[in-house]
């Protein structure tokens, strides 16, 4: 985040505001995230953030089993658009009965 935010200045204050709320919670499922960040939205094995009034996309897989939040990208409105933070695969071969984000468990 620091990385991003030192090329867009505009974006520290959200990103910093962002990780004070969320290193405080301990999200099971991806409705409490939504409860947390209406904006927030499960794409793939993702949660994507807008940050920054729309402006900024985070993009985030949560283990939620683990309580542990991993940031992938944080990108710009038009980096987003692009699309190619779809092809990062963390996460995508979770662990049998590992909770996804839709809060279903897998098999």
């Amino acid at each position: 985040m620091r990385e991003f935010w030192e090329q867009h200045a505009n974006a520290q204050a959200p990103l910093e505001e962002w990780y004070s709320v969320v290193r405080k919670v301990k999200w099971e499922k991806f409705s409490e995230v939504r409860a947390t960040y209406r904006a927030a939205d499960a794409v793939n094995q993702f949660v994507v953030f807008d940050v920054g009034g729309n402006k900024f996309r985070l993009i985030a897989f949560i283990d939620y089993q683990r309580a542990k939040l991993f940031v992938r990208s944080v990108l710009t409105h038009k980096g987003y658009d692009k699309g190619a933070w779809k092809n990062d695969e963390f996460g995508q071969q979770p662990r049998p009965g590992r909770k996804l984000s839709n809060g279903k468990r897998t098999s």
